[in-house]
């Protein structure tokens, strides 16, 4: 049993329903059709609301319980994700999306409820936001880089805006784009904004992010570290670690959007890599993508983007894993000299390790040698296990040795 792709248009829902349930017998087997069928139609992500909030409906599932139905899963512009009855989702009584919401609803044997048509070309943003001013520049705050467009939002405010920029060489999710708009308008109910973009920073703090948690590990006492064998010289790098004396130990919280902690290997971030040793790089960056659209905050995305593009362009690589790299930086203390120990050995320290190291390597590449400097000795303070080999690269940076393919 297959369902039908069917065509947005004015037919009935029974018409609707007639195409999508062909051949499709027995309430379980009818709704995994419809999960199929109108999940295909909706070309998802799509905008959508659920009691006045605007949302991007980003999946539909249907989770095996007939009493529930088909599932939404919902995105906000914070990242946040949330699982709402398909039911309870509005969308405009105009959007492509409608006629498939009142089919279902028509299913379940309720009215659905539909938000008021869209205003074709109305300048106003989602969610009755003050509109844009056309006169003076807006940072935005970029949340996905597509082959055409960006996906941003304003910081502070709800929903997500395409803009229309021109080229987008360099630019990453994460980043602080600063424009000068041109035009703003809206089609089938999504806000869109062109314009150029003047400049663009990396900029955490402006991100209105949640720092990642950091969990106490207890203290690091290098007393209890082994620096080699006895009698060995010790580096005078790991020398001045090991002087130190203990510290407060952590591990950061990882985030992955959509991952299912009861099936480890069902991991976005897992499939993304799977796909890139098959040759298919494209896909692997729209899953990537996607979950930093989800949430800014899940590192590994951004150490593999930046992996993505290391061996093509460092400067491109550069943003990506620095972008990483300030958004960790939000969880530690503002005292510099209060440094913690993240080690490698604590699992969920290793996104945020491997964008230090690839932020580390690109300032090497690109001949910017004190901040590559700093970032090597930073993270030998942070991780002295030093599982990654930094100690065997600073060396190099400090002789202003250029870097080659053999020294990643």
């Amino acid at each position: 049993m297959a369902p039908r792709k069917t065509r947005a248009d004015a037919r009935e829902p029974d018409a609707v329903l007639d195409e999508i349930l062909v051949d499709a017998y027995g309430e379980d087997e009818q709704l995994c059709a419809l999960c199929e069928g109108i999940g295909e139609a909706l070309e998802l992500p799509i905008d959508a609301q659920v009691v006045g909030v605007p949302v991007s409906l980003v999946a539909l599932d249907y989770e095996g319980g007939s009493r529930r139905g088909l599932v939404a899963r919902c995105r906000r512009s914070d990242g946040s994700e949330h699982r709402v009855a398909f039911a309870d989702v509005m969308l405009p009584a105009d959007a492509p999306g409608a006629p498939y919401l009142q089919a279902y609803c028509a299913w379940l044997g309720i009215e659905p409820t539909l938000a008021p048509p869209s205003r074709g070309d109305s300048a106003s943003s989602s969610g009755g936001e003050a509109e844009i001013d056309l006169t003076k520049t807006v940072d935005l705050v970029v949340l996905r880089v597509k082959e055409r467009a960006l996906r941003c939002r304003v910081p502070g405010r709800e929903g997500v805006i395409t803009l229309r920029a021109g080229a987008r060489y360099g630019l990453v999710a994460g980043q602080i784009a600063t424009l000068q708009p041109r035009k703003q308008w809206r089609f089938k109910g999504h806000p869109y904004l062109s314009g150029e973009i003047l400049r663009t920073r990396i900029d955490a703090a402006a991100l209105g992010l949640t720092p990642l948690r950091l969990e106490p590990f207890g203290s690091w006492d290098p007393a209890d570290h082994y620096w080699g064998e006895e009698g060995e010289p010790l580096e005078p790098r790991l020398e001045a670690v090991r002087a130190g004396g203990p510290r407060p130990m952590f591990e950061m919280e990882q985030v992955v959007p959509g991952a299912d902690p009861d099936e480890p290997f069902d991991d976005p971030i897992l499939l993304a890599g799977e796909l890139v040793e098959h040759g298919d790089r494209e896909e692997a960056e729209d899953i990537l993508a996607e979950l930093l659209e989800a949430d800014l905050r899940c590192l590994d995305a951004h150490a593999h983007l930046g992996n993505r593009y290391f061996d093509t362009s460092p400067e491109w690589a550069l943003n990506h894993y620095e972008v990483g790299v300030r958004i960790g930086e939000l969880s530690l203390p503002s005292d510099a000299d209060d440094m913690p120990v993240l080690p490698w050995g604590l699992i969920d320290n290793r996104p945020w390790l491997r964008c230090m190291y690839g932020h580390g390597l690109c300032l090497w590449r690109l001949e910017r040698w004190e901040e590559a400097e700093r970032v090597f000795e930073r993270m030998l303070w942070l991780n002295p296990t030093d599982n990654q080999g930094v100690r065997f690269l600073i060396d190099e940076v400090v002789a202003r040795t250029a870097w080659t393919d053999g020294d990643e």
